[in-house]
């Protein structure tokens, strides 16, 4: 058997949060060039709509379902239309996150319902998407679950601080999840470093500030979002049939040092 076969996700189907754009677009078209039908959703429907058609470029099939992860009759319709449509969903990818201003400073700054934003939708977006995909996940041959945390999952970052505690509790999560679908379905984590995205780019205009991340990472410069595309096709395939709870971090070496 060709080893290369194992990443093969043809007649799989994935659903993708945060799929629009940055990491998630990649992570979605990734997933399409390995041969899986992708469903990728946010909350707005022109920037679905144009993902969506992004999809269908890599010839398969794919779904218009704008979605708001911190609502549970959006979520809700998002799967239901989606196993409607393509008959079940085999890989759920939660890479919806916010990090706004409201939300940074020291710890004695930071503003309450920024705080809670945070939490609802890293955490609590996740958590909602995990819960009602369980159903098709688990009539899946090989379901997988694969939720995008962050260094800031791993470590602390200065002045970042509820977009720390919801990536540490999605890594958390993550592992109690594995440990209760098992065997029948899988349930990962990536933690990214620093991507050059959307995102990023007032940390990028910075020079000082860009500086010392680069200098805080082993290889030396922000990773494109498209090198998060491999490791989660890795973890969605039958590459990772015998990985489940682990949490992959994709930093440059960042948590290495």
């Amino acid at each position: 058997m060709n080893a290369l076969d194992s990443f093969d996700l043809s007649g799989r189907v994935a659903v993708v949060t945060g799929g629009t754009r940055g990491i998630g677009l990649a992570i979605a078209e990734g997933l399409a060039s390995a041969g899986a039908t992708v469903v990728p959703t946010s909350r707005t429907e022109s920037d679905v709509e144009a993902a969506a058609e992004t999809i269908e470029s890599y010839g398969v099939d794919s779904l218009v379902s704008p979605t708001d992860v911190t609502d549970d009759d959006d979520i809700h319709a998002l799967f239901e239309e989606t196993a409607d449509a393509f008959g079940g969903v085999d890989v759920v990818v939660n890479n919806a996150g916010v990090n706004p201003a409201a939300a940074l400073g020291r710890p004695e700054d930071v503003d309450t319902e920024g705080y809670e934003f945070v939490l609802d939708v890293n955490l609590g977006g996740a958590f909602r998407c995990a819960q009602e995909s369980a159903k098709y996940l688990a009539e899946s041959d090989g379901g997988s679950l694969v939720n995008v945390a962050s260094v800031g999952g791993l470590v602390g970052l200065p002045r970042q601080h509820p977009y720390v505690a919801s990536k540490h509790g999605l890594v958390g999560v993550t592992k109690s999840i594995a440990l209760d679908w098992a065997p029948d379905v899988r349930a990962n984590v990536v933690a990214p470093g620093y991507v050059a995205t959307d995102l990023t780019e007032e940390v990028r205009e910075n020079e000082t500030l860009k500086q010392s991340i680069i200098d805080r990472t082993p290889l030396s410069r922000f990773a494109d979002p498209e090198e998060l595309a491999g490791p989660v096709v890795f973890l969605a395939s039958d590459a990772a049939s015998y990985v489940t709870g682990a949490c992959l971090a994709v930093d440059g070496g960042w948590t290495a040092r």
